[in-house]
Protein backbone atom coordinates (compact mmCIF):
# COMPACT_ATOMS: atom_id res chain seq x y z
CA UNK A 1 0.00 0.00 0.00
CA UNK A 2 1.14 3.50 -1.22
CA UNK A 3 2.35 5.91 1.89
CA UNK A 4 0.03 8.80 1.17
CA UNK A 5 -3.10 5.49 1.20
CA UNK A 6 -1.88 4.93 4.80
CA UNK A 7 -2.34 8.47 6.21
CA UNK A 8 -5.62 9.40 4.13
CA UNK A 9 -9.23 7.79 5.60
CA UNK A 10 -10.50 4.66 4.97
CA UNK A 11 -13.55 6.29 3.34
CA UNK A 12 -11.32 8.52 0.54
CA UNK A 13 -9.21 5.46 -0.58
CA UNK A 14 -12.84 4.40 -2.05
CA UNK A 15 -13.60 5.37 -5.38
CA UNK A 16 -14.99 8.99 -6.34
CA UNK A 17 -18.45 9.58 -5.23
CA UNK A 18 -21.16 12.78 -6.21
CA UNK A 19 -23.86 14.35 -4.91
CA UNK A 20 -23.38 12.84 -0.97
CA UNK A 21 -26.31 14.65 1.52
CA UNK A 22 -29.08 17.04 0.26
CA UNK A 23 -28.30 20.31 -0.14
CA UNK A 24 -28.64 22.48 2.95
CA UNK A 25 -30.56 25.69 3.85
CA UNK A 26 -27.66 27.21 5.69
CA UNK A 27 -27.37 29.07 9.03
CA UNK A 28 -26.58 31.95 11.78
CA UNK A 29 -25.94 29.76 14.13
CA UNK A 30 -22.67 29.74 16.10
CA UNK A 31 -20.70 26.37 16.08
CA UNK A 32 -17.45 25.04 17.72
CA UNK A 33 -15.62 26.14 14.53
CA UNK A 34 -17.30 29.15 13.71
CA UNK A 35 -17.53 31.09 17.20
CA UNK A 36 -18.18 34.47 16.58
CA UNK A 37 -19.47 35.13 20.03
CA UNK A 38 -15.71 34.90 21.10
CA UNK A 39 -14.75 38.64 21.86
CA UNK A 40 -11.49 38.74 19.46
CA UNK A 41 -13.89 37.82 16.90
CA UNK A 42 -16.48 40.22 17.54
CA UNK A 43 -13.60 43.01 17.50
CA UNK A 44 -12.83 41.86 14.27
CA UNK A 45 -16.56 42.51 13.08
CA UNK A 46 -16.41 45.98 14.55
CA UNK A 47 -12.93 46.48 13.01
CA UNK A 48 -14.66 45.37 9.63
CA UNK A 49 -17.48 47.28 9.95
CA UNK A 50 -15.05 50.83 10.48
CA UNK A 51 -13.16 49.64 7.43
CA UNK A 52 -15.84 49.35 5.06
CA UNK A 53 -17.89 51.96 2.84
CA UNK A 54 -20.74 51.60 3.89
CA UNK A 55 -22.67 49.09 6.27
CA UNK A 56 -23.79 46.61 3.32
CA UNK A 57 -23.06 43.02 4.73
CA UNK A 58 -20.94 42.87 1.63
CA UNK A 59 -19.01 45.77 1.76
CA UNK A 60 -18.40 44.69 5.62
CA UNK A 61 -17.16 40.93 4.57
CA UNK A 62 -14.77 42.44 2.06
CA UNK A 63 -13.39 44.24 4.90
CA UNK A 64 -13.42 41.03 6.85
CA UNK A 65 -11.23 39.27 4.20
CA UNK A 66 -8.69 42.23 3.81
CA UNK A 67 -8.14 41.99 7.37
CA UNK A 68 -8.12 38.57 7.58
CA UNK A 69 -5.39 38.06 4.43
CA UNK A 70 -3.36 41.14 5.30
CA UNK A 71 -2.91 40.11 9.33
CA UNK A 72 -3.33 36.02 9.37
CA UNK A 73 -0.22 34.52 8.25
CA UNK A 74 -0.86 31.93 5.84
CA UNK A 75 0.26 28.43 6.83
CA UNK A 76 0.33 24.82 6.24
CA UNK A 77 -1.84 23.99 9.24
CA UNK A 78 -4.40 20.58 9.43
CA UNK A 79 -6.53 20.65 12.01
CA UNK A 80 -9.55 21.83 10.91
CA UNK A 81 -11.62 22.19 13.91
CA UNK A 82 -9.74 24.99 15.05
CA UNK A 83 -12.23 28.08 16.39
CA UNK A 84 -11.96 30.81 14.39
CA UNK A 85 -11.34 33.03 17.46
CA UNK A 86 -7.90 30.40 17.84
CA UNK A 87 -6.96 30.99 14.52
CA UNK A 88 -7.20 35.08 15.45
CA UNK A 89 -5.36 34.83 18.60
CA UNK A 90 -2.73 32.87 17.10
CA UNK A 91 -2.60 34.86 13.90
CA UNK A 92 -1.70 32.57 11.49
CA UNK A 93 -4.09 29.50 10.00
CA UNK A 94 -4.95 27.67 6.53
CA UNK A 95 -6.71 28.63 3.70
CA UNK A 96 -9.70 27.00 5.35
CA UNK A 97 -9.18 28.07 8.80
CA UNK A 98 -9.12 31.71 7.47
CA UNK A 99 -12.12 31.26 5.42
CA UNK A 100 -13.66 29.51 8.66
CA UNK A 101 -12.96 32.85 9.90
CA UNK A 102 -14.19 34.85 7.51
CA UNK A 103 -17.50 32.85 7.69
CA UNK A 104 -17.58 33.54 11.52
CA UNK A 105 -17.94 36.87 10.31
CA UNK A 106 -20.52 36.54 8.31
CA UNK A 107 -22.83 34.62 10.59
CA UNK A 108 -22.05 37.58 13.29
CA UNK A 109 -23.74 39.81 10.69
CA UNK A 110 -26.75 37.93 10.14
CA UNK A 111 -25.92 36.15 6.56
CA UNK A 112 -26.67 32.33 6.44
CA UNK A 113 -23.71 30.03 5.44
CA UNK A 114 -23.16 26.29 4.53
CA UNK A 115 -20.51 24.69 3.09
CA UNK A 116 -20.29 22.57 0.46
CA UNK A 117 -17.49 19.54 0.40
CA UNK A 118 -15.50 18.59 -2.51
CA UNK A 119 -12.80 16.16 -2.68
CA UNK A 120 -9.56 17.62 -4.57
CA UNK A 121 -7.01 15.77 -6.27
CA UNK A 122 -3.54 16.14 -4.81
CA UNK A 123 -1.87 17.23 -7.67
CA UNK A 124 -3.50 20.51 -7.20
CA UNK A 125 -0.86 21.43 -4.69
CA UNK A 126 1.87 19.65 -6.45
CA UNK A 127 3.76 23.22 -7.41
CA UNK A 128 3.30 23.89 -3.82
CA UNK A 129 4.99 20.95 -3.30
CA UNK A 130 7.30 19.60 -5.89
CA UNK A 131 9.27 17.07 -3.88
CA UNK A 132 6.63 16.02 -1.58
CA UNK A 133 3.83 15.13 -4.14
CA UNK A 134 4.22 11.44 -3.55
CA UNK A 135 3.17 11.62 0.77
CA UNK A 136 0.26 14.06 -0.10
CA UNK A 137 -2.91 12.06 0.64
CA UNK A 138 -4.96 10.62 -2.74
CA UNK A 139 -7.77 13.23 -2.54
CA UNK A 140 -7.89 16.40 -0.28
CA UNK A 141 -11.17 17.48 1.95
CA UNK A 142 -12.14 20.88 0.58
CA UNK A 143 -14.84 23.11 2.72
CA UNK A 144 -16.00 25.38 0.42
CA UNK A 145 -18.20 27.97 2.18
CA UNK A 146 -21.52 29.88 0.19
CA UNK A 147 -23.05 32.97 1.22
CA UNK A 148 -26.85 33.75 1.13
CA UNK A 149 -26.52 37.48 0.15
CA UNK A 150 -29.42 38.19 -2.38
CA UNK A 151 -29.01 33.88 -3.20
CA UNK A 152 -26.10 31.46 -2.89
CA UNK A 153 -23.09 32.44 -3.74
CA UNK A 154 -19.83 30.35 -3.18
CA UNK A 155 -16.70 32.50 -1.41
CA UNK A 156 -15.05 32.63 -5.18
CA UNK A 157 -18.01 34.68 -6.46
CA UNK A 158 -18.74 36.64 -2.82
CA UNK A 159 -17.52 39.62 -4.48
CA UNK A 160 -18.61 39.56 -8.10
CA UNK A 161 -18.65 37.21 -10.86
CA UNK A 162 -15.21 34.70 -11.44
CA UNK A 163 -12.41 36.63 -13.46
CA UNK A 164 -14.21 40.19 -12.81
CA UNK A 165 -10.95 41.66 -11.22
CA UNK A 166 -8.90 40.18 -13.97
CA UNK A 167 -5.21 39.11 -13.30
CA UNK A 168 -4.01 35.50 -14.18
CA UNK A 169 -5.67 32.27 -13.23
CA UNK A 170 -4.69 31.03 -9.83
CA UNK A 171 -2.01 28.30 -9.95
CA UNK A 172 -1.46 27.42 -5.98
CA UNK A 173 2.04 28.85 -6.20
CA UNK A 174 3.92 31.44 -4.30
CA UNK A 175 2.45 34.14 -1.80
CA UNK A 176 -1.24 33.87 -3.21
CA UNK A 177 -3.01 30.92 -1.85
CA UNK A 178 -7.20 30.41 -2.19
CA UNK A 179 -7.74 32.57 0.38
CA UNK A 180 -6.20 35.52 -1.35
CA UNK A 181 -7.84 34.27 -4.93
CA UNK A 182 -11.19 34.20 -3.94
CA UNK A 183 -10.62 37.72 -3.00
CA UNK A 184 -9.96 38.42 -6.78
CA UNK A 185 -12.93 35.80 -7.85
CA UNK A 186 -10.28 33.52 -9.61
CA UNK A 187 -11.33 29.99 -8.16
CA UNK A 188 -13.89 28.01 -10.15
CA UNK A 189 -14.43 24.46 -9.08
CA UNK A 190 -17.70 23.74 -11.22
CA UNK A 191 -16.43 24.62 -14.71
CA UNK A 192 -19.35 25.83 -15.74
CA UNK A 193 -17.22 27.20 -18.99
CA UNK A 194 -14.82 25.77 -21.20
CA UNK A 195 -13.20 29.18 -21.87
CA UNK A 196 -12.45 30.43 -18.39
CA UNK A 197 -9.21 30.40 -17.69
CA UNK A 198 -10.25 30.11 -13.76
CA UNK A 199 -11.48 26.70 -14.23
CA UNK A 200 -9.78 24.30 -12.15
CA UNK A 201 -13.26 21.76 -12.28
CA UNK A 202 -10.55 18.92 -13.72
CA UNK A 203 -8.82 18.46 -10.16
CA UNK A 204 -12.43 17.99 -8.54
CA UNK A 205 -12.81 14.04 -8.13
CA UNK A 206 -15.82 14.11 -6.29
CA UNK A 207 -18.84 16.53 -4.82
CA UNK A 208 -19.88 15.35 -1.23
CA UNK A 209 -22.75 18.18 -1.15
CA UNK A 210 -23.84 20.68 1.08
CA UNK A 211 -23.91 20.51 4.66
CA UNK A 212 -25.11 23.47 7.37
CA UNK A 213 -21.56 24.33 8.84
CA UNK A 214 -17.82 22.68 8.60
CA UNK A 215 -18.16 21.51 11.85
CA UNK A 216 -21.30 18.76 10.73
CA UNK A 217 -19.20 17.99 7.95
CA UNK A 218 -16.22 17.20 9.57
CA UNK A 219 -18.04 15.20 11.95
CA UNK A 220 -19.75 12.93 9.50
CA UNK A 221 -16.90 12.93 6.68
CA UNK A 222 -13.70 12.91 8.95
CA UNK A 223 -10.81 15.41 8.01
CA UNK A 224 -8.09 14.85 5.03
CA UNK A 225 -5.51 13.10 7.36
CA UNK A 226 -6.56 10.58 10.08
CA UNK A 227 -6.30 11.80 13.69
CA UNK A 228 -2.55 10.30 14.18
CA UNK A 229 -1.14 11.68 11.42
CA UNK A 230 -2.70 14.88 12.14
CA UNK A 231 -1.03 14.59 15.62
CA UNK A 232 2.21 14.58 14.55
CA UNK A 233 1.99 16.61 11.51
CA UNK A 234 0.32 19.97 12.61
CA UNK A 235 2.34 21.23 15.01
CA UNK A 236 5.33 21.00 12.22
CA UNK A 237 3.20 22.20 9.22
CA UNK A 238 1.50 24.92 10.97
CA UNK A 239 4.85 26.34 11.33
CA UNK A 240 5.65 26.93 7.65
CA UNK A 241 4.49 29.53 5.92
CA UNK A 242 2.41 28.57 2.68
Amino acid sequence: MAFSSLITPWYKRTSARSGWGHEQPGSVAPTSILDYEAPVVAGLVARSRELAPSHENIEVLKAAHSIISNEIRAVYALEENTPASRTLIRGYGSCSQRLALLESVARSLGVCTRVRILLIDRSFWYARFPRLGFVLPNRILLAWPEFNIDGWHPVSELFGPIGCRGGSPFVNQGSETLFEAVGRCAVNWDGRSSSDPYDLSRFVRADCGYFTDRDQAFQQLGQTLCAPSRLIADPVLRRIEA
